[in-house]
């Protein structure tokens, strides 16, 4: 599906500052595209450490080892013609705020989306569906060590 948003009769200004009047035409931005920039808006905030639930993240793994990494991973939208919802998994670091964490997220999307795509935004939902200690990297590393 794709949002299609369409300009009219709008006057435009040209990169040296001149005004074109009567620019009409129809935008069409996928919503893959609105997903990605939001994906890449939310991991952009210090004290996400991963986007995604765990089956997703499994997934991520194994395209992060293959270097193909899904910006979109842990991102859902829904967009309409001129406005666009969006929620948002992620894994917190510990031991961030949660609370602080989810509006640190919203605004980054809210911002990226009104910025960069164009879309009034009606709601950014954030779920924090796990924390991530340091200290669960070490344990890992010891296991992996003690089975060699």
């Amino acid at each position: 599906m794709a949002n299609d948003i369409t300009t009219g009769k709008q006057t435009a200004q040209t990169a040296t500052g001149q005004t074109v009047a009567g620019q009409t035409g129809k935008t069409t931005i996928e919503d893959a595209v609105v997903a990605k920039i939001a994906g890449i808006a939310a991991r952009e905030v210090p004290g996400v450490h991963a986007l995604g639930g765990g089956a997703a993240r499994v997934v991520g793994a194994i395209r992060d080892a293959l270097n193909s990494t899904d910006l979109a991973q842990g991102i859902g939208v829904e967009v309409g013609e001129r406005q666009v919802a969006v929620d948002v998994t992620l894994v917190a670091e510990y031991p961030v705020s949660l609370q602080d964490l989810a509006s640190s997220v919203r605004t980054a999307v809210y911002t990226a989306m009104q910025e960069l795509v164009g879309l009034e935004v009606t709601e950014v939902n954030v779920t924090v569906n796990d924390v991530h200690i340091p200290s669960d990297d070490e344990d890992d590393e010891a296991q992996e060590a003690r089975v060699r």
